[in-house]
């Protein structure tokens, strides 16, 4: 069903996943045994879940040519004037540094994590019906949440799927911003009846997209995922799209291209439908996940549900990461640090719609492997 080409060796280097970090009483040990890297804890939205504070890194960060100068709140006259002309020229230059700098960062999409219902359900039709292998599977009881990575080749050079399934949960609200996953396979119509076969839901037949040419079809997994089905020849990245619907396209282009170092690979608008998409990614469409941002016409908000969770990326240097989010209008809901229990750096930020991703130390990461 999936024709997968071998990747050539690559310096990109891949994100375990962050699992939660355990609860310690006064009698116990002070030790924190963090197990994963992708997502702090991945509870639901409600009375019962259970969020964990992870410590932050509040020492200053001067990295881009900001100077302190500009925290100065109150001066006078022309030491005022001065200053402000100073800070509005610092300002410039840290812009134009991180600019420079997100560019030539090592970046690559390592996986996305959302939750499911039932685990062994939703692994049996991924393998079965989507042709994606079981990576490996985690259980933490004592959090009460299992994981499982599935995809199409090793984690540390393909982008993958984290499933997290919390103990006792066996339902989620998907929402409607999130869009669906694509998946790339040689003959959409042949996948299409083994989805059939095994049971499974075909929300649109095969045929060519609206406004477009490329055949098509839509299917859901067990939770109601949705996954696009695209017709392409052999590609090393199958798992190739993660669609996101955004309130403002251009100002998410801008974002995404400034903050996280993205090329907008292409754009189109289809007025006859009512939306425009635009793909962002680090590679080629054909050889990398991308991302493919949604603007449907006038829509500005959407419902985020509480089953989606994140995208995991490969860094360089979180701290400058996260000065280059704040920089280009980001929110850090996660200080750049080491996590507590071991020395992996990350960075967690939210973009313009309030799409989370984790940032994720490159070298910290393959010692983590080790």
């Amino acid at each position: 069903m999936v024709r997968i080409l071998p990747m050539a060796a690559s310096s990109s280097l891949h994100l375990a996943s962050l699992c939660p970090l355990s609860r310690t009483s006064s009698s116990s040990t002070a030790a924190v045994v963090v197990r994963s890297v992708s997502n702090f804890r991945l509870g639901v939205s409600s009375a019962g879940s259970r969020g964990v504070h992870l410590g932050t890194d509040s020492t200053p960060r001067q990295l881009f040519g900001i100077k302190a100068s500009m925290l100065v709140k109150k001066i006078s006259g022309i030491e005022a004037s001065a200053s402000g002309n100073m800070a509005q020229a610092s300002t410039a230059v840290g812009e134009e540094e991180s600019l420079e700098w997100v560019k030539k960062d090592n970046r690559r999409l390592l996986h996305v994590v959302y939750r499911v219902g039932d685990l062994d359900k939703t692994i049996k039709f991924y393998t079965e019906c989507l042709g994606m292998k079981l990576l490996r599977k985690r259980d933490i009881p004592e959090e009460k949440y299992t994981n499982a990575f599935l995809g199409y080749g090793p984690e540390d050079s393909h982008f993958v799927v984290e499933l997290t399934y919390n103990y006792g949960i066996d339902k989620y609200d998907i929402g409607t911003a999130f869009g669906h996953f694509g998946i790339a396979v040689e003959d959409v119509a042949k996948t299409v009846e083994l989805v059939k076969a095994k049971g499974g839901k075909v929300t649109r037949e095969p045929g060519p997209v609206k406004g477009g040419k490329t055949v098509i079809a839509f299917v859901e997994d067990p939770d109601g995922y949705k996954f696009e089905l695209l017709e392409r020849g052999p590609t090393p990245e199958p798992l190739c799209q993660v669609m996101l619907r955004v309130g403002d396209l251009d100002r998410s282009i801008g974002f995404y291209e400034k903050a996280y170092g993205m090329e907008l690979l292409r754009k189109r608008d289809n007025p006859e439908y009512k939306y425009t998409i635009a793909m962002m990614g680090y590679g080629p469409e054909d050889k990398s996940a991308v991302l493919e941002l949604t603007y449907n016409y006038g829509v500005k908000e959407y419902n985020k549900g509480n089953a989606y969770a994140q995208i995991a990326i490969g860094t360089d240097d979180v701290y400058k990461t996260a000065e280059a989010i704040k920089l280009h209008g980001g929110q850090v809901t996660r200080e750049p640090g080491p996590l507590p229990g071991i020395n992996t750096k990350i960075t967690a930020c939210l973009d313009p719609d309030g799409w989370k991703t984790v940032f994720v130390d490159n070298i910290d990461f393959v010692k983590e492997l080790e």
